[in-house]
């Protein structure tokens, strides 16, 4: 699937040096490479025989280019993010991750909510070893951090699931390829800030897509299938902005000039100083999605057809427990794995499996899950029964199947609190209080206001600090509920200000869910009952009860 030639646009192309250079250190720092952060690789036989501790600020930075990251909270071991295009992998790859973390690492490894692996712990002189050791399963880290476009997304059973419009992910390989591909590409290294992306077919939003700085999702217009395009989605840098629409309808063979074009507006045009300020949406603040979309039309020199029917559905999938496939007798299967870490043995074996079972392959989900899909219908007991999903459940608690948790201060430069093993414990005290028989809800932690954890995306999101309680400082949360994706999505409302991280958690955030899930099925009532409701929602128009939060007497919502 390549039409460069025919739909990619020379307008946008400039070498690293013609790109503007921001007021910020990082831009500095970009500078000093001539705009493109991976010629650190030139330096790296110096650096690593100089050794960690004489790393200068500009090369803690520079490194992040070819993923490999200074960790403040294990000095002198770092981490190294390896790049997964739609959370696709194969045993293979993962048996060199799982080697490499046991020999050259500390044995953890952790999924990330980009459908990738992390590894930890290793030193600066054995990255020449891992990279040689990837490359020779098709694995790179380039342009896994700072201001590059990151991990691209999809749904993790693209090709697959029956609930699909298309199979979105040869956009994301494609995509890959020409911002990446396999040596980095520095037409696209010297970005404002970092870049989301999510690429998606399926209708069962199991990708966070309004939380991305460009999303295409599944749309039809005039009997063709394609994606709309949204822009301007954000986490971080002053919380979650919700997409908006760029009113572009984009049949499936123009889908990645499309995606290529606008990030080299946001790379021409974004703002390049205080860093807080510099994510696309920021951009699309100052120009309007009006400007945005002529800008894009003039690169392309010809009109771009409007938005078409958003074809994806009001629920939310996860892809956990046994799926049947689109392909005869064959299904899927999705591992729950909390907080998404893992240590070598469990990926071992999650690849053995995968071999035994189906056919080699793994998918890696948004919720920092995995799946095994092309599982034989005889197979699935067998598969069911393997001892490896008695840690990795199909069908885990309601309060573990949802959870999602940042890195936290383990290996986090930012992170303000610990957050894995908190989260896994609140949501086995969740369990005992409220019980199994409960609907799952989706909780998401954060470590830091970076939002890493997508915690305004959730049911119940917490978002990690330091707070000053009775003299003392101590680990704290802000609780946020009523957040989701989807296309009716909603920001997360702060409705707790400052709950300390004690013994007490379980018992005030077990009261959040009781009041959220009241409030839930009132709303459900109220849909079935009012039928003004009904038919909003029936024209998909169900959000328009919760576009406006209104403070409660005394409080604020």
């Amino acid at each position: 699937m390549n039409h460069d030639s025919e739909f990619m646009s020379t307008v946008g192309r400039k070498e690293p040096s013609q790109i503007p250079i921001g007021t910020n250190v990082v831009e500095g720092y970009k500078a000093s490479m001539d705009g493109d952060g991976l010629r650190i690789l030139d330096h790296l036989p110096q650096i690593i025989e100089r050794g960690a501790a004489a790393l200068t600020p500009a090369e803690k930075e520079l490194l992040k280019w070819v993923g490999v990251f200074f960790r403040k909270p294990s000095p002198g071991k770092f981490m190294m993010r390896i790049r997964m295009p739609n959370g696709f992998s194969r045993s293979n790859q993962l048996r060199t991750i799982a080697e490499l973390s046991r020999r050259l690492g500390n044995s953890v490894l952790d999924i990330t909510t980009r459908q990738q692996i992390e590894l930890r712990g290793f030193t600066l002189d054995t990255v020449p070893e891992i990279f040689e050791k990837l490359r020779g399963v098709d694995l790179r880290t380039l342009q896994t951090g700072i201001d590059n476009v990151r991990n691209i997304n999809g749904c993790a059973l693209a090709g697959l699931t029956p609930h699909e419009l298309f199979d979105a992910s040869p956009v994301v390989h494609e995509l890959d390829r020409i911002i990446v591909g396999h040596k980095g590409n520095p037409e696209f290294t010297n970005l404002p800030r970092k870049f989301n992306i999510t690429v998606t077919g399926c209708t069962d939003n199991c990708t966070h897509c309004e939380s991305q700085d460009i999303a295409l999702v599944p749309a039809k217009k005039a009997g063709r299938f394609g994606f709309n395009v949204l822009v301007g989605g954000k986490m971080g840098s002053g919380g979650f902005t919700v997409a908006s629409p760029l009113n572009v309808f984009v049949e499936i063979f123009q889908a990645a000039a499309v995606v290529v074009e606008l990030i080299k507006i946001y790379r021409d045009f974004g703002p390049r100083e205080a860093r807080s300020k510099c994510r696309f949406a920021f951009l699309i603040e100052e120009w309007g999605v009006r400007r945005l979309r002529a800008e894009l039309v003039a690169r392309f020199g010809h009109e771009l057809a409007f938005q078409g029917r958003d074809m994806r559905g009001s629920t939310h999938a996860d892809h956990l427990g046994v799926s049947s496939q689109k392909q005869a007798n064959l299904s899927a299967v999705g591992l729950c794995i909390p907080t998404g870490r893992v240590n070598p043995d469990q990926l071992d074996e999650l690849a053995r499996l995968a071999d035994v079972y189906g056919n080699g392959e793994v998918r890696l989900t948004t919720g920092q899950n995995a799946i095994i899909p092309n599982v034989p219908g005889e197979r699935v007991a067998g598969l069911l029964a393997e001892p490896l999903l008695k840690q990795l459940s199909p069908r885990p608690s309601p309060f573990v199947r949802g959870l999602v948790a940042c890195v936290g201060t383990d290996y986090c430069n930012l992170a303000l609190i610990e957050t894995k093993s908190r989260a896994i414990a609140l949501s086995e005290a969740l369990h005992n209080k409220i019980g199994s028989g409960a609907n799952p809800l989706t909780i998401h932690w954060s470590g830091c206001p970076a939002g890493c954890g997508n915690h305004q995306a959730a049911d119940v999101g917490l978002r990690g600090f330091k707070a000053r309680v009775d003299g003392k400082i101590v680990d704290a949360v802000a609780i946020y509920t009523g957040g989701r994706t989807g296309p009716h999505a909603v920001a997360g409302q702060e409705i707790l200000e400052t709950v300390p991280c004690d013994e007490a958690l379980p018992d005030v955030v077990a009261n959040v869910i009781r009041s959220y899930r009241f409030e839930m099925e009132a709303k459900e009532h109220a849909g079935l009952t009012d039928p003004l409701f009904t038919a909003a929602a029936t024209a998909g128009l169900a959000s328009w009860r919760t576009s406006r939060v209104l403070a409660p007497p005394g409080g604020v919502a």
